[in-house]
C-alpha cells in the first residue's frame, strides 16, 4: 500500500506531459503511486511516458474514452489511502504531496482544497476562482461540513486538480465521473461535496494550472456542446440525492448559464447545433414536475432565454427573439 495515488489522464499531450510526470517524481513526499492513462495518444505521448523508469510508475493504455473513463479506470487499480488528480499539461508545486497529505490527515477529512495559480506562458497570476475566495478565514485549521456553505457551493471551483480526496470516501460513495463528455468534473464535485462529511482547506499554491490555446476550458468550440449533458447529469444528482429542494433557486441558474455562455460565446457555425442541444434539454424538462420552477426560481434573463429556446424553432428563430 501507498499513501498517495496520483492520476494523471492524458490525451495527445506530448509538450507538457513531461514536465508533469517530472512534477510528480521530483516530489518531497515520495510514498505514492503515479498511475498514467494514456487515453488513446496518436502523438509521440506513449513514446515519452515509456522513457520513465521509476517503479512508482503505472502506466494504463486504451483507447480513447475521454477523461472521465481514464480518471475511473485508474480510480480502480489506485492503492493509495489518498487520491490526487493532476491534468497533463499542469504541475504540481514541490512540496503539494507532502501538504496536502499533512492536511488531509490532520483533520481526517473527505477530500481536502488547495490553491491553484495560473501559468500563461510569461507569467504566474492568480483569479478568485482558484483562490478559493468563498472560504473565509472560519473555515481555515478545521474541518467543517458542507451544510456551512448552503449558499455559495455554485461560487467553488469544480476542478478535479485543487482537491486531495480520501479513498475509502470515494469508494464508499461510489463516485464515478460521468463517461463520454467534457465538463465531467462538474457533476462529480457537487456529488461529492455534498456527500463529504468533513472538508478541509489549505490557503496555499500547490498546483499550477497551465493556459494554452489547447486546453479545454480556454476555447469556447465544440466540446461545449457537452455543458448540455453535463447540466442533465447535474440535475438528475441533486434530485436523486434529495438536494434539489434546499439548493434549486441557484441550481438552475447554474444550469441554465453553462449552456447560455457557450452558445453566446462559440463560433458561430456551432450556434445551431448547440442550440438544439439546449432546446432538447428544455423540452424534456417541460414535460417533468420541474417545469413550473424554472418559470419562478429564475431570474428574468435567464427565464427569458429559456422561454426564447422553447418558443423558437431554430437557432436564427432564437437569434431574431434575443435582439
Amino acid at each position: 500500500m501507498v499513501k498517495i495515488s496520483v492520476i494523471l489522464p492524458v490525451f495527445n499531450n506530448e509538450m507538457y506531459i513531461k514536465q508533469a510526470v517530472e512534477s510528480v517524481l521530483a516530489q518531497t513526499f515520495t510514498d505514492f503511486e503515479l498511475i498514467i492513462v494514456n487515453d488513446g495518444s496518436t502523438d509521440s505521448t506513449q513514446d515519452i511516458i515509456n522513457s520513465f523508469t521509476d517503479d512508482r510508475i503505472i502506466i494504463i493504455t486504451q483507447d480513447n474514452q475521454g477523461p472521465g473513463a481514464a480518471r475511473n479506470n485508474a480510480l480502480e487499480i489506485a492503492e493509495g489511502d489518498y487520491i490526487m488528480y493532476l491534468d497533463s499539461d499542469d504541475w504540481f508545486c514541490p512540496d503539494a504531496l507532502e501538504v496536502a497529505y499533512a492536511e488531509i490527515t490532520r483533520f481526517d477529512a473527505d477530500l481536502t482544497f488547495f490553491k491553484m495559480i495560473n501559468y500563461d506562458g510569461v507569467k504566474y497570476y492568480e483569479n478568485d476562482w482558484f483562490e478559493m475566495k468563498t472560504f473565509d478565514s472560519s473555515f481555515e485549521d478545521r474541518a467543517f461540513s458542507p451544510k456551512e456553505t448552503p449558499g455559495s457551493i455554485f461560487d467553488l471551483s469544480v476542478g478535479v486538480c485543487q482537491k486531495i480526496y480520501n479513498k475509502k470516501f470515494l469508494k464508499k460513495i461510489n463516485a464515478r465521473f460521468p463517461e463520454g463528455i467534457f465538463f465531467e468534473d462538474m457533476p462529480f464535485f457537487y456529488y461529492v461535496y455534498l456527500k463529504a462529511e468533513r472538508i478541509s482547506i489549505i490557503k496555499r499554491h500547490l498546483y499550477v494550472r497551465r493556459k494554452h490555446t489547447q486546453s479545454i476550458t480556454n476555447v469556447v468550440d465544440e466540446k461545449f456542446f457537452d455543458t448540455v449533458p453535463a447540466g442533465q447529469e447535474l440535475l438528475r444528482i441533486f434530485i436523486e440525492n434529495g438536494w434539489y429542494d434546499a439548493y434549486k433557486f441557484d441550481l438552475l441558474a447554474y444550469k441554465i448559464n453553462g449552456p447560455r455562455f457557450a452558445l453566446r460565446d462559440m463560433p458561430p457555425e456551432c450556434r445551431p447545433h448547440m442550440f438544439d442541444l439546449i432546446k432538447s434539454d428544455y423540452e424534456s424538462i417541460k414535460r417533468t414536475q420541474y417545469y413550473e420552477d424554472f418559470l419562478t426560481q429564475l431570474g428574468p434573463v435567464k427565464k427569458k432565454f429559456f422561454l426564447d429556446v422553447l418558443k423558437s424553432d431554430d437557432y436564427e428563430e432564437f437569434s431574431r427573439k434575443a435582439r
